[in-house]
């Protein structure tokens, strides 16, 4: 019988050592942001050709012609080939009840990105001198986006690390290494921000300015689980 409890005090301080040592350590976690505001050096312009009518053949050849005219506008610019590129060609088919007829619609979608502001108005006004009908938006970017994202992250480990360091004091603790690190990120990534007008008049009355880049922001959040001491 002695035996038999001896056997069985052992097996509960086992099982509570065992227990005792899957225990999760003391963690604390933060959620960490970075952000780092440039102002922005290029710019994409979202141009497009569109032409409805009964013939689509004829659709299509007005679209080419005026294609045509933009992209030797462009060689003319100098604006290299790579930062050139369509996003999309589409046709589609109307139906007009009152005459009973169908009608077409043809669209064709150019990208240019300027790596030199200063082009952005001669580029403008030589685009609209084609023939082009649609400009469906412009928007800004950085040369430097992937260093400036690796700054954002940095900042926002410090942030992470900052705001667990106030924590723990006020609990008479100190933090340890980091066990977990998270980047918060949704479908796109982080994305600029824009903060000014997009569109600015000269008050000289002389050359206009028609675009105020303003400045961008590019932010990051990072979790981190840092030990607690």
């Amino acid at each position: 019988m002695k035996s038999f409890k001896t056997l069985l005090i052992l097996a509960i301080t086992t099982t509570t050592m065992m227990a005792q040592n899957t225990l999760p350590p003391p963690t604390i976690d933060v959620a960490g942001e970075g952000i780092v505001r440039v102002v922005p050096d290029e710019v994409t312009i979202n141009i497009r050709v569109e032409n409805t009518g009964e013939n689509t053949k004829l659709l299509k050849e007005q679209n080419d012609a005026t294609i045509n005219e933009v992209l030797k506008f462009l060689k003319k610019m100098e604006i290299a080939d790579k930062d050139v590129h369509t996003e999309y060609m589409n046709l589609s088919k109307n139906y007009d009840y009152n005459s009973k007829t169908y009608t077409f619609a043809a669209n064709q979608s150019l990208s240019i990105k300027l790596r030199d502001l200063k082009k952005y108005e001669p580029v403008m006004k030589g685009l609209l001198d084609t023939g082009i009908n649609r400009i469906d938006g412009v928007s800004f970017s950085s040369s430097n986006k992937e260093v400036l994202e690796s700054q954002a992250r940095k900042k926002a480990v410090e942030n992470a690390q900052m705001k667990a360091k106030e924590y723990a004091s006020v609990l008479n603790q100190t933090v340890g290494k980091a066990v977990s690190i998270s980047e918060f990120s949704n479908s796109v990534g982080p994305q600029p921000m824009m903060y000014k007008s997009a569109m600015m008049s000269d008050e000289s009355g002389g050359s206009q300015q028609t675009i105020s880049p303003g400045e961008m922001e590019i932010r990051t959040t990072v979790n981190v689980s840092f030990l607690l001491n």
